[in-house]
């Protein structure tokens, strides 16, 4: 509790104006990582265009989400940017309460995360999970999910070990986020059925007719799967380094922000980095609140020395 405190009044003051220290050299790296999600590639990028022109480093790695957790708890990774709630209440939540991890931030809530359909199989009366075991031969008895390890496909699979909803013999077919929705593609052109977990920010809300599943509160939280996204950082690193701590503070994303820019990268084959670019020039505002109080690691001013970098 302590430390939780002390973090809060750290950040408290930086988001009251005052003075923040210049950080340390050991802080000019930024370790963090990139679980192989569209969404959290575009943060981890727009966190980029702002990190490297105020001399800092970014180092980002792919890893798994449970690997990422572990990696912050040993101080082998700075920040996570992709803390999504409450679907990784179960990993995350203890290493709050144990001191292991520190939320620093949500930066995007009014976003969703559960199961979806096509909406033709909606409109043949799948709409709810009790309905899905009723349909299991359509379906081939499988749920569709991402990588091996994600949060999601954790879920899904104590919600099959459970036999909920008449699902105890179905099978989950994990993958990737691409390969997942090539599998929904496929079906879509021959109106077969599939389900799979969908979310939003996220192309996939425009690309294809989808349709939320209602009823699956217990396993992926009310509303659809309401969700926020936080994010967390190692044990101490607001005091450590506190002028990346309050730029990371300052920067809360949105779901329209985040769909244009996956939207490049997804559809248009944009590298993320081009795409954090070509938002922040149509955004150009965005700047003045993320950087406000912030400063270059030397001190300076660092909106004009971004503003320089983006060409504005």
């Amino acid at each position: 509790m302590t430390k939780l405190m002390t973090t809060a009044t750290a950040i408290a003051l930086i988001g009251s104006g005052a003075a923040i220290a210049q950080d340390a050299e050991s802080c000019q790296t930024v370790r963090y990582s990139n679980p192989g999600w569209t969404d959290i590639a575009s943060t981890n990028a727009l966190l980029q265009k702002m990190l490297e022109p105020m001399g800092y480093e970014a180092e980002i790695e792919t890893l798994s989400v449970p690997i990422t957790f572990r990696a912050l708890a040993d101080d082998q990774l700075d920040v996570f940017l992709g803390n999504w709630m409450p679907a990784q209440t179960e990993l995350a939540q203890p290493m709050v309460e144990a001191g292991e991890i520190t939320v620093l931030q949500t930066n995007l809530s009014g976003n969703r995360f559960t199961l979806a359909v096509p909406s033709y199989v909606a409109e043949a009366g799948v709409t709810s999970f009790d309905d899905l075991a009723e349909n299991a031969e359509k379906f081939d008895k499988t749920i569709y999910g991402i990588e091996s390890g994600a949060s999601v496909n954790e879920n899904m699979m104590r919600m099959i070990e459970d036999d909920a909803f008449g699902l105890g013999d179905w099978s989950l077919q994990e993958s990737s986020e691409q390969g997942m929705l090539a599998q929904v593609a496929r079906a879509g052109r021959s109106d077969d059925w599939v389900v799979f977990p969908a979310w939003e920010p996220h192309p996939m809300n425009t690309e294809y007719d989808l349709t939320y599943l209602t009823g699956g509160d217990e396993y992926f939280g009310p509303d659809m799967g309401s969700a926020e996204v936080r994010t967390v950082t190692r044990p101490g690193y607001a005091e450590e380094c506190p002028n990346v701590a309050a730029l990371l503070e300052n920067m809360v994303f949105s779901v329209e922000l985040e769909n244009a820019m996956m939207a490049l990268i997804l559809n248009d084959g944009t590298a993320p980095e081009d795409a954090a670019e070509e938002v922040l020039q149509d955004r150009p505002d965005l700047l003045d609140t993320w950087l406000d109080g912030v400063t270059t690691i030397d001190g300076e001013p660092a909106l004009p020395v971004v503003r320089e970098s983006l060409g504005l």
